[in-house]
């Protein structure tokens, strides 16, 4: 069977995967839909490892003839035929879809499509193939209307032909020469673009939101965020769209000081800045109190480097944090301070940036970055307390209610918080750790280890 014979119906069910040498930790790279309904507990981590292989390729499986009724020919949108897409249409995607990162704005990276099942897995195929540029590849490709949008390496984005891998537009972004050395060479990946009314929209590695035309890849509009020389910030992840609004986060570098630790929204349409919330606070602000003195131009490294989730009902997006740098905190103001926001979820306003609650998963001495992904759950909360290490004493067994849960960072303990009001409910261990003695179940506090903190250098 030649992919232009692929019925429409079996085209759904293509499943692509970017195959490549990935270098970093296994626990968060390459998520993969699943094809069964999702967990009773929900943990959102992967703890497989991945493949490695030296070439970066495309790969996308076919079911196999077997399936068939009878060939019928299937093409991508034409530029007449394209619809554009719309914050309805985010929220509620199409099940042959995958229009953003983890699919839909709740995080849960999970497919509803079932003609691929354990049944007949093993009958598929390779329909067709296609080199990547070379180098470490974390992407998640967009699949919109029978078109594949493939962001890779050093801002190239490309727009495939979902039914037999060819090329319909290639953007490539022309770099300064010493981009990486000011943002890093880890800004070479993208983990993920995003769609919005007729363009794909990203987030550039010289520090620029842009969108580009979803039909010819030109340039539609661009707008500066830092100026990638004297504010570094580097991109390993593209934004989410909530409500017409390009919600990006970055890994905020030392050099580029407390002022690159920022979340920012544009307008989605015209590119206009919109807000910008800084996950360190200014001195006089609310947290000021936190960094013991520490001096404002010391305050670094909070990144959001892991897109959002968003609830549309709540208007809250919820973002993760990374470490402070240095991670030890005897070197940057005194162990007994919390430094926020580093290690935290944060529930921001979409249409302010305003943080309306947080939660501190840890006062992080060991750079346990905690910005993963958060997945958005309306269930009720009937954890066995025997089961889970820490619960909420006011919890009423069966209640339901709309919780923000997951493995936010590297201790591996998976958080239930309710996402109207960031109150703890209960959390568990998933692997063995030794960082955290106790959370108070009452408050969600967060009690550390004192006999693996770092107190002095040399330990």
């Amino acid at each position: 069977m030649v992919p232009s014979q692929i019925r429409a119906p079996r085209l759904r069910a293509v499943a692509a995967h970017v195959f490549a040498g990935n270098r970093a930790t296994p626990f968060r790279q390459g998520r993969r839909p699943r094809f069964g309904p999702p967990p009773a507990f929900l943990m959102g981590v992967n703890q497989m490892p991945q493949p490695r292989f030296f070439a970066p390729v495309l790969l996308v499986a076919a079911a196999a003839a077997s399936f068939a009724l009878g060939p019928v020919p299937v093409q991508a949108q034409s530029a007449r035929e394209f619809v554009p897409v719309t914050d309805a249409m985010l929220q509620d995607p199409d099940p042959a879809d995958w229009p953003m990162w983890r699919r839909t704005l709740d995080g849960w990276g999970y497919s509803p499509l079932d003609q691929v099942n354990r049944d007949n897995v093993g009958e598929l195929q390779m329909a067709w193939s296609r080199a990547l540029p070379q180098g470490t590849q974390e992407v998640t490709p967009l699949a919109y209307g029978g078109v594949v949008y493939m962001p890779t390496l050093t801002d190239i984005i490309q727009a495939l032909d979902a039914t037999n891998g060819d090329l319909i537009w290639e953007y490539r972004r022309d770099l300064p020469d010493d981009v990486y050395e000011f943002v890093g060479g880890n800004a070479r990946s993208m983990r993920n673009i995003a769609i919005y009314d007729r363009q794909i929209i990203n987030i550039s590695d010289d520090d620029y939101a842009y969108a580009l035309d979803v039909e010819t890849g030109d340039v539609v509009w661009e707008t500066r965020i830092f100026d990638y020389q004297e504010t570094p910030a580097g991109h390993s992840s593209g934004p989410i769209l909530a409500d017409g609004r390009v919600i990006s986060g970055r890994s905020c570098r030392p050099r580029g000081g407390p002022e690159s630790c920022v979340l920012v929204a544009h307008d989605a349409r015209t590119g206009e800045e919109l807000w910008r919330r800084r996950t360190v606070p200014a001195p006089g602000e609310p947290g000021d109190e936190t960094w013991g003195g520490v001096p404002y131009e010391r305050r670094v490294h909070v990144g959001s480097w892991i897109p959002a989730s968003y609830d549309p009902e709540l208007r809250l997006i919820f973002q993760g944090t990374s470490v402070t740098s240095p991670a030890p905190k005897f070197m940057l103001g005194g162990v007994e301070n919390t430094h926020l926001y580093h290690n935290s979820t944060l529930a921001l306003d979409v249409a302010t940036g305003e943080i309306r609650w947080f939660y501190q998963h840890l006062n992080d001495h060991w750079d346990l970055d905690h910005p993963f992904e958060r997945l958005l759950v309306d269930t009720a909360v009937a954890p066995d307390p025997d089961a889970v290490s820490w619960i909420n004493p006011r919890v009423q067994p069966g209640e339901v209610r709309r919780v923000v849960t997951g493995i936010p960072g590297k201790t591996g303990v998976v958080y239930t918080l309710d996402r109207e009001t960031g109150e703890f409910l209960w959390a568990t261990p998933t692997v063995s750790q030794n960082v955290i003695n106790d959370i108070d179940g009452a408050t969600g506090a967060v009690t550390e280890n004192a006999e693996v903190t770092f107190t002095a250098l040399g330990q």
